[in-house]
């Protein structure tokens, strides 16, 4: 099994934990993930919302260099997977393919559209499979109760995601299937597929943190010891800036937030180390002393 590896911004930064995290597990489950250091930016929130036609022609080259290398791609990144989708259905518009191309030309590039973009959760859960990750756990994850947080563009729009979430856009569940696969315990909550804030963040800071403590909250009161997500923008915001969360909406909320390769990669016999979890702001420890040993 092997893809073009686009990891997103964040993830080659300010959360090298979750590179890390995803790198331990496709090494563990036979992934190969080929790497293209002249991937861009995805654009979002930013070239998308200032020029929808650049932002569509900056991810058509992203696809064009997989297409070259004869590649799927596969992100780590709600976000991302959000703009590598949508840019393939755009490109389905003449009018929006005959800017695109003409934008591409002078770099020597052209995207046939032929590369399916798919998130690591999707990997995992339909094209690794469930009872061949089962049969890897090493550490189940028994006693643990968690609650995915989809982020919205794994989600949304329904139509030209696709269901990457499994099932509809409103009530996803492979997330959880996953979770369950791994020993955890599921949390089922609202909050799950609603928005974490960061898209507003740097616009309302004081509604974005408000948002993002509602969904801890919402986790924590269905029974969540913690919270995984596929996104490293939802990372981000309930993890490094719970702080603010907490102070948004009056509360404590200790509530440890991992993503979604980290939970995977210690089901599999990981250490936290080698998943980066001491780069947590918010620490993990409480958490994982839930784990029951095996055969307890």
């Amino acid at each position: 099994m092997k893809f073009a590896y686009y990891p997103g911004c964040v993830a080659q930064e300010s959360g090298k934990e979750l590179d890390l995290a995803t790198r331990w597990v496709c090494r563990a489950l036979g992934i190969e993930l080929v790497e293209f250091p002249s991937f861009s930016c995805c654009g979002s929130g930013f070239v998308d919302e200032a020029n929808e036609v650049l932002n569509v022609a900056i991810n058509a080259r992203n696809l064009a260099i997989a297409e070259r290398a004869g590649l799927n791609l596969l992100t780590i990144c709600s976000t991302c997977q959000g703009m590598l989708t949508l840019a393939n259905h755009r490109m389905a518009d003449p009018k929006v393919r005959a800017r695109v191309d003409g934008a591409l030309k002078p770099l020597g590039i052209e995207y046939r559209g032929t590369v399916r973009v798919t998130h690591l959760l999707r990997v995992l859960v339909e094209e690794v499979g469930l009872p061949a990750i089962r049969a890897k756990v090493r550490r189940p994850l028994a006693g643990l109760k968690v609650g995915a947080f989809y982020g919205c563009h794994l989600l949304r729009p329904t139509d030209e995601m696709g269901g990457e979430g499994g099932g509809d856009g409103e009530e996803p569940h492979s997330f959880e299937d996953l979770l369950a696969a791994i020993g955890a315990d599921p949390v089922y909550y609202r909050g799950r597929v609603m928005c974490c804030g960061f898209p507003i963040q740097f616009v309302k800071e004081a509604t974005a943190n408000r948002i993002a403590g509602h969904q801890i909250q919402d986790a924590k009161s269905h029974g969540a010891d913690a919270m995984a997500t596929p996104c490293p923008l939802c990372h981000i915001t309930l993890d490094a800036y719970q702080n603010k969360a907490e102070k948004a909406v009056g509360a404590r909320l200790d509530m440890p937030v991992f993503h979604l390769p980290q939970l995977v990669g210690l089901a599999l016999g990981a250490t936290p180390e080698e998943l980066g979890l001491p780069r947590h702001l918010v620490p993990t420890e409480p958490a994982l002393a839930r784990v029951r040993p095996s055969g307890a």
